[in-house]
């Protein structure tokens, strides 16, 4: 079963609506007969408009149940940027600065050559502390005082500035730490009140309330799942991340809300007359951090702005916001599947959610031939855009 919402013809054209056809058709066959997720859901903006809104499959394929476009998908590391973007409200108002240490605002952090670490690094994954410390084992996740205690009390791996490291949660709980030092209302509370409730993101949570788990689709193990996803897939059965607030992993969501948060960044900042951040706030939290490094974490070159992933890389493992990606393209993906992406100079925006984890190239590629596919029915619309070729990185 695939549902769609209503046709784009009114928006973008006859000719869209036909390649749009085509991103549907490659949707379709990822669920059946091809069979590389359980169930799966793709929203499209467009110049500040739902014009693509597919679900399909099942959110629990053992019991039967379909995929609605209301369930909602644990969004893991696409979490991060909500945390990023609170951390620069914070600098649009004032309060804190990009080149100021982050001990100015956390005394306790500066501990073992920690002072060093600049905000800016927090943003970019440049603080020197990719590794969760051992003393914060994942059942202790949802203590907020246990969880940034030890964050602050943990030692530099690198020294702050000189190494692209990806930060799979220490990061983004100095982001959310830092807000919350300088706003005073608890993280959850604070997205609510300044990011998912202006925007409209109703069915978005960092810390889930547990009356709505029912909607959550069921994380499914596939043939392209390794050995790490499957402990992951373990750990989930028993304690969800979904159940803490935990500012780099917990979230929840829909694809049409995620579709819409990355439409309002890629207009700048707004959408639909609510403004999350000011366009030249965007211009800088988008311009580029770390360019055509090897990450250290990974071991793969890597774009980052300051709370983003960017695009615009030729290395097939980059290629989630597509083959066709360019350097202004702005994007997060997370553990299995998922892959949200802006591009302002195309006004366009996506995510892709689905519940079955694939860690292998078939998972990858049908992410990268999504988002090819909906960026050349957009292209069409906007026929004197040239984007610059991707480029390679030379190994370190």
């Amino acid at each position: 079963m695939v549902s769609t919402a209503a046709s784009p013809v009114a928006f973008a054209g006859n000719a869209v609506s036909v390649a749009l056809s085509e991103v549907e058709r490659l949707f379709r066959d990822q669920l059946n007969p091809l069979r590389l997720f359980p169930g799966a859901a793709l929203a499209v903006y467009w110049r500040g408009r739902l014009v693509l809104d597919l679900t399909g499959g099942y959110a629990d394929a053992q019991r039967g149940e379909p995929l609605h476009p209301d369930t909602l998908f644990p969004l893991f590391s696409g979490t991060k940027p909500f945390a990023s973007v609170a951390l620069w409200q914070q600098i649009e108002r004032g309060r804190v600065g990009l080149d100021e240490p982050v001990a100015a605002y956390w005394p306790d952090f500066g501990q073992h050559g920690k002072s060093d670490v600049l905000v800016r690094h927090i943003l970019s994954h440049q603080g020197g502390f990719p590794t969760t410390p051992p003393t914060l084992p994942r059942h202790r996740w949802g203590d907020w005082d246990a969880a940034v205690a030890a964050v602050a009390a943990m030692p530099l791996e690198f020294t702050p500035g000189t190494a692209s490291a990806y930060h799979f949660v220490t990061q983004h709980w100095v982001c959310a730490e830092i807000v919350r030092r300088l706003d005073g209302r608890p993280y959850a509370d604070y997205l609510r009140a300044e990011i998912t409730g202006p925007l409209g993101l109703a069915d978005t949570y960092v810390g889930l309330p547990s009356e709505l788990e029912c909607r959550v689709a069921k994380l499914h193990a596939t043939d392209g799942t390794d050995e790490w996803g499957k402990e992951v897939l373990r750990n989930m059965q028993d304690s969800p991340l979904y159940r803490m607030v935990v500012p780099g992993a917990s979230g929840v969501s829909t694809a049409r809300d995620m579709a819409r948060f990355y439409a309002a960044m890629a207009a700048g900042g707004a959408l639909d007359g609510a403004r999350i951040l000011l366009p030249e706030i965007v211009a800088r939290m988008l311009m580029p951090a770390v360019d055509c490094e090897i990450d250290r974490a990974f071991s793969v070159p890597v774009r980052r702005a300051f709370g983003f992933e960017l695009g615009g890389l030729d290395d097939p493992r980059r290629h989630w916001p597509g083959a066709t990606s360019t350097d202004r393209t702005f994007w997060h993906g997370g553990f299995g599947s998922s892959v949200c992406w802006g591009d302002p100079d195309l006004e366009l925006a996506i995510a892709f959610m689905s519940n079955g984890v694939r860690r292998d190239e078939a998972g990858a590629m049908a992410r990268r031939d999504l988002s090819d596919a909906v960026r050349a029915a957009f292209r069409q619309a906007a026929p004197h855009f040239a984007p610059a070729a991707a480029r390679a990185c030379r190994a370190q």
